[in-house]
């Protein structure tokens, strides 16, 4: 057989046709793709102020939090009632006077209803700079607020004081239980990516407040983690004008029905941490004491919000994977509840009457990870899981 220069260059062109043209192309239908799990139930499009915290109380209202992390709030708190963000518990106290830190909201990343008749609002007391979270405490800004349900009045101020709320904190997250002490006790996440990560612990009655394990490793964040985000390393622009990693130490929180244990994680870190309440309400302990009360619980995923229910499930957001994954305390075993494309960010978690709330608010696409360009895309959402879960009732505490 004698080859042509034609037959050449056909043979040759068959050869450098790449593998797909020798196949019939699939049909789309046939092509594997994530699976998703559960069904996320749309709640609320957030089309201006991006939320971090939500709560549902016990009948069903539901109010947001909106840090000031530089997009121009308006205000720092909402309730959501009939497809408005309404300021909540008012326009006026919704302005961050900085000249009478305690008769007004600064900056509220956390907002929990813990079934007392009040709303509590975690003010950071920060105002915002260029970076990832606020930096600037205003003095006698870092505060816990509770707001009377039946009539949206403001009946207590807790400053937290400056021991607790050093300089750098930056307050997260918060739980309570009223079955301590004369008024009760709150626990708190100091979440500072420039200071110490810790818990702080309040006597609601006298306002007293103290750290513990402040500088543990279990509530620092983990030097080695590089967070992976829409497959992308997530990372921020530095001073050097290098991409790195801002690590944001103790974060999420939840506390066990008999309020016997609290249940911890930093924000860079995939591991879950528990502590005894006994450690962290004992002021005389000392650190090495307490350090040996923490028990390392394994991984559990990289996480924002945590919550626990009635019966004892931690349920816990994963970033990395936009999923929700729920821990049976009794048992240590892990499921999945949701995992949806649209879990951009699953940020807070809140347990209402009719199943399990989350904020989706695409926090990582700020522009201070995406080398000054703001790639988040309005609306943000929140979405319910209908699921049987109810909150911790206060009685069990």
């Amino acid at each position: 057989m004698r080859l042509t220069s034609a037959s050449l260059c056909l043979a040759s062109a068959l050869l450098t046709l790449p593998l797909a043209a020798w196949a019939a192309e699939p049909a789309t239908s046939d092509v594997a793709t994530d699976r998703p799990a559960g069904q996320l139930i749309p709640v609320f499009a957030f089309h201006d102020q991006m939320p971090t915290g939500i709560t549902v109380t016990r009948d069903g209202r539901r109010f947001a939090s909106y840090p000031r992390w530089g997009d121009g709030n308006a205000f720092t708190v909402a309730e959501l009632k009939d497809g408005r963000e309404i300021p909540w518990p008012s326009k006026a106290i919704n302005r961050p006077d900085i000249q009478h830190p305690n008769d007004a909201l600064i900056s509220v990343q956390s907002v929990v209803a813990p079934g007392d008749g009040n709303v509590w609002l975690l003010d950071t007391g920060t105002l915002p700079d260029k970076g990832y979270a606020a930096s600037g405490q205003v003095k006698g800004g870092p505060k816990l607020v509770a707001v009377r349900l039946a009539d949206n009045t403001v009946v207590r101020t807790l400053p937290v004081p400056p021991e607790a709320a050093t300089a750098t904190t930056y307050l997260n997250d918060m739980r309570f239980d009223f079955s301590k002490g004369k008024a009760g006790v709150a626990y708190m996440t100091d979440s500072s990516f420039t200071g110490p990560g810790a818990i702080i612990v309040m006597d609601l009655a006298s306002g007293d407040a103290w750290r513990v394990l402040d500088g543990h490793p279990s509530t620092q964040a983990d030097p080695a983690m590089v967070p992976i985000v829409e497959g992308r390393r997530m990372t921020a622009t530095g001073k050097d004008g290098q991409q790195v990693v801002r690590r944001v130490p103790a974060d999420g929180i939840a506390l066990s029905p008999d309020g016997s244990t609290l249940y911890y994680s930093a924000l860079t870190g995939r591991h879950l941490y528990s502590v005894p309440t006994a450690t962290l309400l004992d002021r005389h302990i000392t650190e090495e004491e307490a350090a040996r009360t923490v028990t390392d619980l394994g991984e559990k995923g990289a996480s924002d919000g945590m919550i626990m229910d009635n019966s004892g499930h931690l349920y816990a957001t994963d970033y990395e994977h936009n999923a929700i994954h729920r821990l049976d305390t009794r048992t240590g075993d892990w499921s999945t509840i949701a995992h949806d494309p649209r879990l951009l960010w699953p940020d807070t978690l809140s347990i209402g009457p009719d199943g399990v709330y989350v904020t989706a608010n695409q926090l990582h696409r700020q522009a201070a990870f995406n080398q000054g360009r703001d790639l988040r895309q309005p609306p943000y959402m929140l979405y319910r899981l209908d699921m049987d879960a109810e909150p911790v009732a206060p009685e069990n505490r």
